[in-house]
């Protein structure tokens, strides 16, 4: 155990999800702490995106408990909530023709007064946010103009200048490229360290999760074993994921094997 105190951000216990006549996904339960990077992992149609919606209180839980920062997230007000996790979804922007500058700076409307004039905190945030997502050189294009890539890392700096505790993410790398991918990874890693937030994702990439996060969430509609990635492999938590006749998980390199 660590001379330090581990500050639990977020606490999951017994939470079921789904919606009101159908369970998706149950007997989840784990603890993210300040500055850790959390990756959710699972097969399609597991709960991934669902459970994700539920922490961000997109969609009400079925049963369980969900803490933020020791206290219930149904307390939280929508104001409290907003200053306290911010969330990207999978949805597309409303509109493409803001420039980087302009959607970032969204970020800071739980910040700003009733004119919506930014102080220099707010200003200070959003220059932070274009530094660490090395967005500077591109913050006044449209962000019709930006790749997927680039405007994934818009949407990452939003979410940063929002200053919240707790950042959640749904399927942060989805159509990159396999550079852009672990860049993407690499930036969060890199944020979470360094910012000391708490910065939980989903993502089909499991391989990379397992050489980049700290712990591990492992969807699988039974035990749903969480712990870091070391701990699921020594649990054998990977080897049962997908058909044994046509994928197979290496230990040694913690990486998956097609069955020829």
């Amino acid at each position: 155990m660590s001379s330090i105190e581990k500050h639990t951000a977020l606490s999951v216990k017994d939470l079921s999800v789904g919606y009101k006549n159908s369970e998706i996904a149950s007997a989840i339960n784990f603890e993210a702490h300040k500055g850790e990077l959390i990756g959710i992992v699972g097969i399609n149609g597991i709960g991934k995106s669902t459970l994700l919606r539920t922490l961000a209180q997109v969609q009400p839980k079925l049963s369980g408990s969900i803490d933020l920062n020791g206290k219930p997230l149904e307390k939280y007000t929508s104001k409290d909530l907003a200053s306290t996790l911010s969330v990207v979804l999978t949805e597309t922007i409303a509109s493409k023709n803001m420039t980087v500058l302009e959607l970032i700076t969204l970020g800071r409307q739980p910040y700003t007064n009733w004119i919506g004039k930014l102080s220099k905190d707010d200003i200070s945030k959003i220059s932070e946010s274009l530094q660490l997502l090395e967005l500077g050189e591109l913050k006044n294009k449209k962000c019709y103009e930006l790749s997927d890539g680039q405007l994934q890392r818009v949407m990452i700096a939003r979410a940063l200048a929002q200053d919240t505790s707790i950042i959640l993410l749904d399927e942060p790398t989805t159509h990159l490229d396999l550079y852009h991918k672990v860049q993407i990874f690499k930036l969060l890693q890199k944020i979470a360290k360094q910012t000391k937030k708490t910065i939980l994702f989903t993502s089909h990439e499991i391989e990379m999760v397992i050489q980049l996060c700290d712990t591990m969430l492992l969807l699988n509609g039974t035990n749903n074993t969480f712990g870091t990635p070391n701990y699921l492999i020594e649990q054998k938590a990977f080897d049962s994921l997908f058909p044994a006749d046509t994928v197979t998980f290496d230990a040694k390199t913690g990486s998956f094997r097609i069955e020829k």
